[in-house]
């Protein structure tokens, strides 16, 4: 289950996760009320032949969102919006 980096950064940015340049490119999460948060994760630069990211991966992303992984897919999907997501972190005591 595959999904294009460049649509995940995108997805990511439309759900409140702001891009922070670095050796990596790096997305903390900033709730709608514009506070950062400690929830981030990280695509890599890579080699542009690396335009997707396999399930392993998408695994350890959506950890680091603190979802599972169905709940991260249906994250960078677009099913589960931005305040259902913070809602979701608020009801684990991430926030």
């Amino acid at each position: 289950m595959q999904r294009d980096k460049i649509k995940i950064e995108s997805s990511l940015q439309s759900k409140g996760f702001l891009k922070e340049k670095k050796d990596h490119r790096v997305f903390i999460y900033y709730t709608i009320n514009g506070e950062r948060t400690l929830v981030k994760t990280k695509t890599s630069h890579g080699n542009r032949k690396y335009k997707s990211i396999g399930d392993p991966l998408l695994g350890k992303m959506a950890k680091q969102c603190n979802l599972n992984f169905g709940q991260f897919i249906n994250l960078i999907d677009c099913p589960l919006d931005r305040n259902e997501y913070e809602d979701l972190l608020r009801n684990n005591d991430v926030l």
